[in-house]
């Protein structure tokens, strides 16, 4: 079934085609979820609340839209919300905030890791850090709507992602030498 089919069968309230879109897209959620909470089940719980939101107002959009990047973006907003009323990490300002135009550090040193170590060092960074990385580096948010999604200042996001960044170079820098540390003993 075609795109324009499909939501025409969703808009219908159609079971069949509702199915088949959270099967092909469930998966692309979760990811998208995961990165944000670093959590499995409220990863799961946001997917199946952003489906549910979605279906509920798929008579609202076109039916040339692209549907994947649709419930992405309703689930992104979802699993915001809930970092919002639960961990309050992005409502509070920062009282000293480094000044805007910070250095910006090249990534060029990254290109030697694997996808899935970046992606574990983003994971660990703290949450103010790792969500704005995820939404800038991954889901391709400019600070301009991850400030607003987290109703911070603009400066605040850029210097938060200035500050995460660093960190997560700095975690990969570390990594290196530990790596170096390894092969020079092991020889």
């Amino acid at each position: 079934m075609n795109q324009i089919d499909l939501i025409k069968k969703c808009k219908e309230n159609d079971y069949s085609a509702q199915v088949e879109v959270y099967n092909t897209y469930k998966n692309m959620l979760y990811s998208s979820c995961f990165r944000i909470l670093k959590n499995r089940e409220d990863a799961e719980d946001m997917v199946h609340d952003a489906f549910i939101k979605g279906f509920k107002k798929i008579h609202q959009v076109a039916e040339d839209i692209n549907i994947g990047a649709w419930f992405r973006r309703i689930a992104i907003n979802t699993a915001l919300d809930k970092i919002r009323k639960e961990k309050n990490t992005f409502l509070i300002e920062e009282s000293k905030e480094i000044d805007a135009q910070v250095e910006d550090v090249d990534f060029d040193e990254a290109e030697e890791m694997s996808i899935d170590f970046i992606k574990e060092c983003i994971h660990k960074l703290k949450d103010k850090y790792s969500v704005i990385l995820v939404l800038y580096l991954i889901e391709d948010y400019n600070h301009r709507e991850i400030a607003k999604q987290l109703n911070l200042k603009e400066s605040t996001v850029r210097n938060q992602y200035a500050r995460g960044k660093s960190q997560l170079l700095q975690m990969i820098q570390n990594n290196k030498e530990n790596e170096f540390k390894r092969t020079f003993t092991a020889t």
